[in-house]
């Protein structure tokens, strides 16, 4: 009988040891398979930033050969006729811009925004205090989120015009 018991031992020692062994090689590969999937997102992740904006660039590449038509045909036109093929260039540049999700936006007679624009300095102006009163550079969003504030001029009150100073006997004064 205790012979039995020491069989019936062993034989639950092997079997766990057996179930600890396949445990143990399941655990090896599922941190195997961990790591290889921790290096593909590490490779995904560097392939987006590496080959995320591919899209809007070959959707620039017709901007840029419309650039260079204009630049090219420049020399041979009249003026009026390039100015008008920068022209639509740049409606061709915003268009593709918002395909994308970016927008311009004017400052231009609206309340400084200090969110949305950056105030490049003051100026007297008859404009109430803090409207934008010259626009430097258009802000620009992206899908609502600003990527570069509009560069501003902001108007202030006009100092108020001082009397006549007093003459210290130059020019006619009575002395």
């Amino acid at each position: 009988m205790l012979q039995a018991q020491l069989e019936e031992s062993f034989k639950r020692a092997r079997e766990t040891s057996d179930r600890l062994k396949d445990t143990h090689e399941r655990l090896l590969r599922t941190a195997a398979e961990f790591d290889n999937f921790k290096k593909r997102a590490l490779k995904e992740k560097e392939d987006v930033q590496r080959f995320g904006i591919e899209r809007l660039l070959k959707d620039f590449l017709p901007v840029m050969d419309n650039l260079e038509r204009a630049l090219d045909h420049a020399e041979q036109h009249d003026p009026r006729q390039v100015i008008e093929g920068v022209r639509l260039v740049q409606k061709l540049f915003e268009t593709t811009l918002a395909k994308h999700g970016v927008t311009g936006f004017s400052a231009l007679g609206k309340p400084f925004d200090p969110g949305l624009h950056e105030a490049l300095m003051q100026q007297e102006s008859d404009e109430p205090a803090g409207t934008v009163v010259t626009e430097m550079a258009r802000g620009y969003k992206l899908n609502d989120r600003l990527v570069r504030p509009a560069a501003v001029v902001v108007a202030k009150p006009r100092t108020p015009a001082q009397a006549a100073p007093a003459t210290d006997g130059e020019g006619g004064g009575q002395g």
